[in-house]
């Protein structure tokens, strides 16, 4: 028996919603661990994507009324081109080589 299913058939009688939801989402919790381990640090927090978002928030705000949704899309659509730009010609985020 795997500890997945321990803990699952621990939990069935007491506790089913609970036992459900693990048997849904413990393997997509979990899938982090079939990365290698050089990436598993990257990918397993959002800090890129927080950063991103700020950059994006703190942009729009000095501009602090769009005329409309399409302006407001180009400068977020200018930020993120530039972000990739970045991160094209930045150091190596991922060594698709490492084991």
């Amino acid at each position: 028996m795997t500890p997945k299913l321990i803990i699952i058939t621990k939990y069935q009688k007491t506790a089913s919603k609970l036992a459900d939801w693990m048997e849904n989402n413990i393997p997509e919790g979990l899938t982090i661990f079939s990365f290698p381990a050089a990436h598993q640090r990257l990918i397993r927090t959002t800090n890129g994507l927080e950063r991103l978002n700020r950059e994006i928030k703190r942009r729009t705000r000095v501009v602090s009324i769009f005329p409309n949704e399409g302006a407001c899309l180009r400068l977020v659509s200018a930020i993120l081109m530039e972000t990739s730009d970045e991160w094209e010609v930045g150091r190596l985020y991922l060594n698709l080589e490492a084991r």
